[in-house]
């Protein structure tokens, strides 16, 4: 049965697959886009993944130096302080003297 029907489908259809193209005929004009495409994903994902693993490379040193060195701390929360408007001009100046001083 499944040989009869095989027969049949292979009597209906009227040529090779792809059109033909494999046995002479003219290849279609997009066929470059499939690897390009392909090969730029590849890229896109592996340039994701350095900027990420950059990324957290850089951060995670920063945290390290930061924690490591109190006076940097000191006055990045005094700089915060003054962004927030916490304190004035003359007063962030005057700490961060006072810091840079060792008073």
């Amino acid at each position: 049965m499944v040989t009869t029907l095989a027969t049949q489908a292979m009597a209906m259809h009227p040529g090779g697959w792809n059109e033909g193209w494999h046995d002479g005929g003219d290849a279609p004009a997009f066929w470059p886009v499939f690897p390009i495409t392909f090969g730029l994903f590849w890229l896109a994902v592996l340039g994701t993944a350095f900027y990420f693993i950059r990324r957290r490379m850089n951060t995670s040193a920063a945290a390290a130096a930061s924690a490591a060195d109190p006076m940097a701390k000191a006055q990045s929360v005094l700089a915060e302080r003054f962004a927030r408007g916490e304190i004035d001009e003359d007063e962030y100046l005057m700490r961060m003297s006072a810091l840079r001083n060792g008073a």
